[in-house]
């Protein structure tokens, strides 16, 4: 992936991060590269995960790439040996999402002690939520009038919420670069996405 390293500082930045994660980083770096293809990285997120199911240890990363005309998410999980494999494997998928598609990007933040807050200081946790129409969630719940005897029924309430990506970086999970990385992320993905509605 020689060509990945040849494209910028952004880019060079972006395989470091990959190599520093640790996480397969030859196979995570050349599906990024293939799904980046020759345009250049405006701004990258690498995250990796680590989950404990039952008594194994799971890791997943995931990459998270802007360019100038899209939104590039890549996820690489590793699986045990089943009955499908006689030998454990990993799994990598990229998508790539036109800027324009993308309907919002919602970022929470968790502060403590918000009464000494100071304006720069760094969040104790952060969830980095994308939306771009591939995923939604129906949240209903049964409809009720104001009447508390009436016993008809008003059918169903709810909402929709655009829901196809959210990570959470924490600064004692993750360290506080991380969370630095991700709010960097949100706010260049922000803007790009603003900017394509505007022009």
């Amino acid at each position: 992936m020689d060509s990945m390293a040849k494209t910028g500082t952004t880019t060079q930045g972006l395989r470091a991060a990959i190599e520093r994660s640790g996480y397969y980083p030859t196979l995570v770096a050349e599906a990024v590269q293939a799904a980046v293809g020759g345009e250049p990285v405006v701004s990258y997120l690498v995250h990796q995960e680590t989950t404990f199911d039952a008594n194994e240890v799971r890791r997943h990363v995931t990459v998270l790439v802007l360019t100038g005309t899209r939104f590039i998410v890549s996820h690489t999980d590793e699986q045990a040996a089943d009955a499908t494999s006689p030998s454990p494997y990993a799994t990598t998928s990229t998508e790539s999402v036109k800027l324009g598609r993308i309907s919002s990007v919602v970022l929470s933040r968790v502060v403590a002690n918000p009464e000494s807050y100071t304006p720069g200081q760094l969040p104790r946790e952060v969830v980095l939520t994308i939306g771009w129409g591939a995923v939604a969630r129906l949240d209903l719940e049964p409809a009720a009038c104001g009447d508390p005897n009436c016993e008809a029924d008003h059918g169903y309430t709810g909402s929709s919420t655009a829901d196809d990506l959210s990570l959470r970086v924490s600064e004692a999970g993750d360290g506080p670069d991380s969370v630095r990385e991700t709010l960097t992320f949100a706010q260049a993905l922000s803007e790009a996405t603003a900017a394509t509605t505007t022009s």
